[in-house]
């Protein structure tokens, strides 16, 4: 998971991180973020779908689930971009772990700034 420095989101995993957090299963980047608070652009991976918002993940979960499922094989990570964020929440999370616990690359959750 991919966040930037200062945000909402940080503040809360830091916080109340959900519990899949917890175990080591994810890992959570905290990257630099522009004047605007906006997760400065990824060096890598293949921006796959792209949602408004955290609470898209969890109502659209079969569409990330067909959306990873069908990227296909490749070298890069998989990326899953929320537009923005003021929380994330453990069905929000969960839609793209289960997602990603059946994808052949490694899949990334980048939020991109403050809802």
């Amino acid at each position: 998971m991919q966040l930037a420095r200062g945000s909402a989101v940080e503040r809360q995993l830091s916080a109340q991180p959900p519990q899949s957090t917890v175990g080591g299963d994810v890992v959570i980047d905290v990257g630099p973020a522009d004047a605007e608070g906006h997760l400065e652009p990824p060096a890598a991976g293949q921006i796959v779908l792209s949602v408004p918002s955290p609470e898209a993940l969890a109502r659209e979960a079969d569409e990330v689930r067909r959306t990873i499922a069908g990227a296909g094989t490749g070298t890069e990570p998989l990326v899953v971009v929320v537009e923005a964020a003021e929380e994330l929440r453990e069905d929000e999370l969960a839609a793209v772990l289960e997602a990603a616990g059946h994808a052949s690359r490694p899949v990334i959750l980048r939020i991109l700034r403050d809802g």
